[in-house]
Parts: structure tokens; sequence; C-alpha cells
């Protein structure tokens, strides 16, 4: 049974019909303005009628990247979309206006982690974390086989934990979170001070970035990095050694089988993940006398909020057909 999965950014959204295997059959995507929320319930509604056209199915995942409520259809929060207590899930289902229809809501990183659990890099364990490293720090957690949400549908803010007291704004009002250590605006952020302070040891990164330190962006330092360039290496190294640091804490929660790393910055491969598998051993709680679980790339790509958002759709389905 095929499912269409939509994922959900602040300037654009992907969709696309999934079938059982995981596999896209076909797929889609409309520009979207993240200050007008109507413009993206219709910009969702319009693409998935086109896909409609040519393809049958009976459920529609929504991943968002906010805070999603407990009974899937609300985003209460969202730092960079205007979603305030927003009914998002209701709003899709008028404008398709098909009863035959389930749409679920669900956190884009709960969906991502979802394909990789099912189809990726997680399908051979009950216990996992992912962590996706892109503007922010998205996060899941399967424990036992199943989606941690909590009581009130937050749980897995794991980018908003405080590792950092009084420590770099956060976009959700505090200061500090890891999120602002442990993602590709933070590697960005010190690409740029970087290039500011110490642009002689910049002049590669500078080089790529037609010599303003402002226009930086994370593909740049990947870049650098791959091509040996000594801050660039640096850079990511120091990426991922708060990804590692923030894992160790998260072991000794929920000594999960595996840590699955995701989003842009995985570009990187090994000059990212190594650092962290490092810093991850440094500081595991009662290191030498436990496994230690691996921190392996994510399978799934830019593709796995739409993967995952219609494998949960469909589960969602199953349950009240």
């Amino acid at each position: 049974m095929h499912a269409i999965g939509v994922d959900i950014g602040g300037t654009k959204i992907a969709v696309g019909v999934v079938d059982e295997a995981g596999t896209i059959v076909a797929k889609t995507r409309r520009d979207t303005e993240p200050q007008d929320a109507g413009s993206i319930d219709r910009a969702i509604a319009d693409a998935v009628a086109e896909l409609a056209a040519d393809h049958e199915f009976h459920a529609v995942g929504l991943a968002a990247a906010g805070f999603v409520s407990a009974d899937r259809n609300h985003v209460l929060f969202a730092p960079n979309i205007a979603w305030r207590e927003y009914p998002l899930g209701d709003n899709v289902a008028k404008l398709l206006g098909r009863d035959d229809i389930t749409v679920v809501v669900d956190n884009d990183g709960n969906a991502a982690g979802w394909a990789e659990f099912v189809y990726g890099a997680g399908k051979d364990v009950r216990n996992m974390v992912l962590l996706t490293i892109g503007t922010g720090l998205g996060a899941a957690m399967v424990v036992d086989g199943a989606l941690v949400r909590g009581s009130y549908g937050f749980a897995a803010e794991l980018g908003h934990m405080r590792v950092v007291p009084d420590g770099h704004p956060c976009g959700c009002g505090h200061r500090g979170c890891w999120e602002q250590y442990a993602s590709g605006s933070a590697l960005v952020r010190e690409a740029r001070r970087a290039a500011r302070d110490r642009s002689v040891r910049a002049a590669e990164l500078l080089q790529l970035a037609g010599d303003k330190p402002e226009l930086i962006q994370g593909p740049h330092v990947t870049a650098a990095a791959v091509a040996g360039d000594e801050l660039g290496i640096e850079l990511l190294s120091e990426l991922g050694s708060w990804i590692g640091q923030g894992c160790a804490s998260l072991a000794a929660i929920l000594d999960p089988e595996v840590f699955v790393i995701g989003g842009g910055v995985i570009a990187a491969g090994e000059l990212l993940l190594q650092p962290a598998r490092e810093a991850f051993e440094a500081h595991l709680p009662a290191r030498g006398h436990r496994p230690v679980a691996p921190i392996v790339a994510a399978h799934s790509g830019n593709d796995a909020g739409i993967v995952g958002a219609a494998a949960l759709a469909r589960l969602a389905g199953a349950v009240t057909s």
C-alpha cells in the first residue's frame, strides 16, 4: 500500500509517494513562505493532488520541524515557521477533501528516525538514537522498537538539552542548547568567526566563499576539509567532539545499540564521525566496563523525512482502519 510523505522545511516542501519497501516511486516539491502558514497548507494540498492523479494512497504523513502535539495533529511551536498551536493535520485534511485518507503530523526528527529504524542503519536493532545535524539538531529515540514520544508529544527534542549554562542563544528562547554547538549552524558560526579572526589559516575557506567571511557555508568547510585544509578539518573535529560528548550523556540515559548520524553535515563522513567516536568513548560513563555503541552514518539521506513520514502515516492508518 502506498502512502505519501511530506517533508516540510522553512522555504520548501518535498513530497513523495512511498511504497511499503521504503522506495519513493514519485516525487515533487513546492516553495513555501515560512511566515505564511496558510501558504504551506495550500502547497502541501496542491502537491498531494498532483501525485494523486497517478497514484493511489490512503495515508499522508507530514514531517514538521517543530513541537508536535500528542494527538499528532497540531504543531504547537516551531522556531522557524509561523506555527503556534496550529492544526496542521486538520487544515491539510480539509483541503484534500477526502474522507478515505488518514493525515498525521510528526516531528521531522521522528520521521527521519523511523526511516532509519525500519529501512536504514537501525533496521537490525531495537534501541536507537538518530541525530540529524542540519540547521539545528533534530533527533529521534527508538526504545524497544517504538518511537519515544512522551506524555505530551515533546520527547526527543535532544537539541534543546542545555549543555552550556548561559551559552549561545537558541531559537527556542533559552541559551546553551546542544544544537548551538552540535549543528550545521554552529559549524558555520565558528567557521565565519575563524575567517574573521584568523584570515591566514582560513585562506582556503575564504577562497571558496569569494573572500567574504559572511558567505561561508557548511559545504565550504566540508570541501576544504576533504581537500586537506587544516582549519576545515579542525572545525569538523570540534563539531564531532560536541556530538560525541552529547552521545555519551545519552548513553547514560538510554543505552542504545547504535547512534545514527544524519543531516547535511554527514557529507563530511569520517572527518566528522571519527572525532565523534573518540569523544564518545572518552566521556562514556563506566568506560571499559560496558559495550561501546557504534556511531554510524544514516542511510536515507535527504529523503529520510519523506520515507519516514509515509511509513508512520501508513502505520497510523492501519491502526485506525
